[in-house]
């Protein structure tokens, strides 16, 4: 009555937390949330940047905190709505910005340094950069500069290296060594890494020198006779910002009054500037700094005289090494230099929008370190639409075969578990929401594969329910044993997936973060939901007479398939014949065909687009050629359903593209298919390596955490064969994807380790059956125990196989472009994992444990069959048996037998013993019995 009553009270709280579920999904309630949906799903932009101290500068943990609180200040500033920033490792931030519409501004806002330097320009300028009276000369390309001043560049240690080719064009760096320049992505695809390639040059800037650009979007730059610029001009400055008698430049953006620039208009002219107001010391910097400016403009005046205008002398206002403006100081109204509180504007801005942005960055001041763009995603808004809805699909579809599914195979056990399951989706829901979990497209997917993991958490119990039953057992004990049973082997599996799940979250990028986070969620829910919820169902309806009927449940006959009872393990050389050629295959593919590496792991650009009509790729190729020429290069996909050879989705694969040549990409498509969900993603190689190390590290921490639990949990020389399956599987999966040529993403890579989960879950319930059955069948040889146990569990295994294919089918067929790709992963993974558990790794364990003493000695006397037919369960455990241990006399109690999980279970009397005796009787008495 008491566990009853425990039931009843358990399913009182569950309808209680459903009712709390219901109040925060329904919408109008007073505690109703609406989930946060991830970049992909609502259109955004994504940034990560990498810090890059300048040399000498050592990265310390505040520069980064700082630069947060910059970027965070900016963000709040151009008012983007629940925007996420954060750090990421040692020296990266991760910018997530969802909804905001112009995401090419919004990305140089965020990662724009903002360092304001103010040079003397007459005399901070040196080198080619100046004529014989001081005035500023400007070089029209980056090589015409360099290469005067290559012989003061050797003399000391240059700051920074550039790369140029044979026809005089920049095109690697700036670099902080001869080394890095060497080693970058360039030089490698046109000459051997660490030598300059062939009719190249490089350049060094000489020591205590920075290269100034002024660039076409200036009203004016120095020494150019052109009120608008039409090409970008370089100058060379001296830079000494440690010289403490005369530092170069003069002034910072340290000495500005952050709440006193703004945006303003020109009086006079009416045009958009910039205001800047300087603090005490600074303004009192500024004052010295203009008086020296408008006492050498009188000198060189008297010495040569003519006009006061042609001797005005100028200070040059540069942001992030660009001049955005160089002001003149007249000497005849300013003869003592600028007064402190006048302050200094930025004049010749050429847009209001403009003008905006510059007071904006100013104003939340420079970042303590330069950042670099390593990966850039922009999504349109009909893009992630289109994609939430595929997901919401793939996820209804998922459940609803499950459903199907355990309906029809499991009965009345079946409706429970489908209860369950409704049960195990509200809570996840709400776990969402209350956690405030961004949900993402590989969020969804996660959300998706737990819906397999539920499910087979119910397999598992139900499958040892119905075996408990066959056996004799009333409904009622049948489920008690059941999930007692079941237990061990459901937390071992869940424990395993948890590991590989923990280990993505933790060493996986942001995007795949979100389906590692939502795999362990489910994970533990659905653990929950399967012991608690369907547990205390089933309890309280086993005091109901009607519900003690095995044939309502499907377990009135022994239903045993006779196919499923072969000699597993004697078989084993030709099981691993198959895998031995299946990975034999897979290893020639990746050695001679190599994989398709996606920019996740290359680095470049990566642009997707669908179009109204069906259109071919060669139409596509021409288009994009006639775009840009270098556009020629690029690998053009067609993607989806195709319609006579023609697509409406595709996927161009580029190097690394400047955000106007997307621009113009996306331009020319849109005219010419009217080209719409637009979505790019720019990876920094540098990132995609970090990457590819994370992946590999995930994988090889993954392989250590599973070996040190299977230890633990069961033995050392359980793990053994474990891992071999585990490698069996991933190098198949490779392999798969080598030979279908399919693109590797960082999804691929939280597939193969969700494989490895996957493959151990089957691989527990086996190894748990075996080490359950050891104690029991003491007289039989390892490899009875062993094919006695693979054909006990090898339904459960192959159920809970093809019930975790079903969500993944639901993604294959229902998702998008990125579901699709990993659940083709997952699917081969998965394959992969349910035939190395009963052809690998049971017969490996099996081929072990047969070294030992104590069962190489009963390998020869306890055969299955010693001419090698099969034969079948009963006959097996009838041989098992056929030797009974003895009770010890003098023992008064019954003695108890062990469980799979080293617990004593309740103890088996000599009445029970020949109770099984007399049902071996009837069954060798039946006619379909041994032949």
């Amino acid at each position: 009555m008491s566990e009853r009553r425990g039931h009843l009270i358990l399913v009182a709280l569950i309808v209680a937390a459903l009712v709390g579920v219901a109040a925060l999904a329904i919408p109008g309630s007073p505690a109703h949330k609406s989930p946060t949906l991830g970049l992909d799903l609502q259109g955004g932009l994504e940034v990560v940047l990498k810090a890059v101290p300048e040399k000498g500068q050592k990265l310390q943990e505040s520069d980064l905190d700082r630069s947060v609180e910059i970027m965070r200040s900016r963000v709040d500033k151009i008012g983007v709505s629940e925007p996420e920033i954060r750090k990421q490792g040692s020296d990266q931030i991760v910018i997530e910005l969802p909804g905001v519409h112009d995401q090419a501004r919004a990305a140089e806002l965020i990662g724009k340094t903002a360092k304001l330097e103010l040079y003397d320009l007459q005399a901070d300028l040196t080198g080619p950069s100046r004529d014989l009276q001081g005035n500023p000369r400007p070089q029209l390309t980056l090589f015409a500069l360099l290469s005067q001043v290559q012989s003061q560049a050797k003399k000391g240690q240059p700051a920074q290296f550039y790369l140029f080719n044979a026809k005089k064009q920049h095109v690697a760096g700036p670099a902080p060594s001869r080394k890095a320049l060497l080693a970058t992505k360039y030089v490698r695809e046109h000459g051997k890494r660490g030598e300059v390639p062939k009719g190249h040059k490089v350049f060094g800037v000489p020591q205590n020198t920075v290269v100034i650009t002024c660039g076409k979007t200036e009203r004016y730059c120095p020494g150019v006779n052109e009120e608008q610029p039409s090409r970008t001009y370089f100058y060379l400055f001296k830079y000494e910002p440690n010289n403490k008698d005369h530092p170069i430049p003069e002034m910072t953006g340290e000495d500005l009054k952050l709440s006193g620039t703004r945006q303003d208009f020109d009086t006079n002219t009416g045009e958009a500037i910039v205001t800047m107001q300087f603090t005490n010391k600074g303004g009192d910097k500024f004052q010295d700094v203009t008086k020296e400016l408008a006492d050498r403009g009188r000198q060189l005046q008297g010495r040569y005289g003519g006009p006061a205008e042609q001797w005005f002398q100028q200070f040059a206002i540069v942001l992030d090494r660009e001049i955005k403006s160089a002001p003149t100081i007249d000497f005849k109204d300013n003869p003592v230099g600028i007064p402190p509180g006048n302050g200094a504007q930025i004049t010749g801005i050429g847009s209001l929008s403009e003008a905006k942005d510059l007071a904006l960055v100013l104003q939340t001041g420079a970042l303590p370190v330069d950042y670099v763009t390593i990966e850039r995603t922009d999504i349109s808004a009909t893009l992630g639409k289109d994609s939430l809805q595929q997901a919401k699909n793939a996820a209804i579809g998922g459940f609803i075969i499950v459903a199907l599914f355990l309906l029809l195979f499991y009965r009345f056990l079946g409706l429970v578990a489908v209860i369950g399951l409704g049960i195990y989706a509200a809570f996840l829901y709400a776990a969402v929401l209350l956690f405030n979990v961004t949900l993402t497209l590989p969020g969804f997917a996660g959300l998706i594969l737990t819906i397999g993991v539920a499910a087979d958490a119910n397999v598992v119990v139900f499958e040892r329910i119905k075996e408990e039953a066959r056996a004799g057992k009333s409904v009622r004990a049948a489920i008690a044993t059941g999930y007692a049973k079941g237990f061990h082997t459901i937390l071992d599996a869940n424990a395993v997936t948890a590991i590989t799940a923990l280990v993505l979250f933790l060493v996986a990028t942001a995007g795949v973060k979100g389906f590692a986070l939502m795999l362990l969620i489910g994970t533990g829910i659905s653990l929950i939901t399967a012991v608690a919820a369907t547990r205390a169902m089933l309890g309280l309806l086993a005091g109901f007479s009607w519900f003690d009927n095995p044939r309502f449940m499907g377990a009135a006959a022994q239903q045993r398939a006779k196919w499923l009872q072969i000699d597993f393990i004697g078989r084993r050389n030709l099981w691993f014949a198959i895998s031995g050629a299946v990975v034999l295959i897979s290893i020639v593919s990746l050695g001679v065909r190599g994989l398709n590496l996606g920019i996740d792991f290359k680095g470049g650009t990566q642009a997707t687009f669908s179009t109204p009509q069906p259109q071919s790729v060669d139409d596509v190729r021409s288009e994009a050629r006639s775009i840009d020429s270098e556009f020629a290069r690029a690998v053009i996909q067609g993607r989806g359903a195709q319609t006579e050879g023609k697509y409406r989705d595709f996927q161009i694969r580029t190097e690394s593209l400047a955000p106007e040549e997307q621009t113009r990409l996306q331009n020319g498509l849109e005219d010419r298919f009217q080209a719409t969900k637009f979505g790019t993603k720019n990876v920094s190689e540098s990132f995609g390596r970090q990457i590819a190390r994370s992946a590999i590290l995930a994988i090889l921490f993954s392989l250590f955490l599973i070996v040190l639990y299977l230890a633990i949990r069961f033995d050392v020389k359980y793990a053994g064969p474990v891992i071999a399956a585990l490698l069996h599987d991933v190098v198949i999966t490779v392999g798969i994807y080598s030979l279908t040529a399919r693109e590797v993403t960082t999804s691929t890579v939280a597939a193969i380790l969700t494989v490895l989960g996957y493959s151990i879950y089957d691989t527990i319930i086996i190894f748990d059956r075996i080490r359950e059955n050891v104690p029991i069948m003491r007289r039989a040889s390892f490899a009875t125990i062993a094919n006695v146990s693979l054909w006990e569990t090898v339904r459960r295994s192959l159920a809970t196989t093809f019930i975790t294919l079903l969500p993944v089918g639901a993604l294959l067929f229902f998702g998008g472009d990125t579901l699709k790709d990993f659940a083709f992963a997952l699917l081969i993974g998965i394959g992969a994992g349910a035939y190395s558990s009963i052809f690998i790794a049971a017969p490996l364990l099996t081929m072990w444990k047969e070294r030992e003493p104590e069962w190489a000695r009963k390998k020869e006397s306890r055969e299955i069959d010693k001419d090698g037919a099969a034969v079948t369960l009963e006959e097996a455990e009838e041989a098992a048996a056929a030797e009974p241990v003895p009770i010890p006399e003098l023992a008064p109690a019954p003695v108890a037998e062990i469980e799979g999980d080293g617990a004593a279970a309740p103890a088996t009397t000599s009445a029970s013993r020949a109770k099984r005796e007399r049902r071996r009787q009837r069954r060798r008495a039946r006619p379909h019995g041994r032949r």
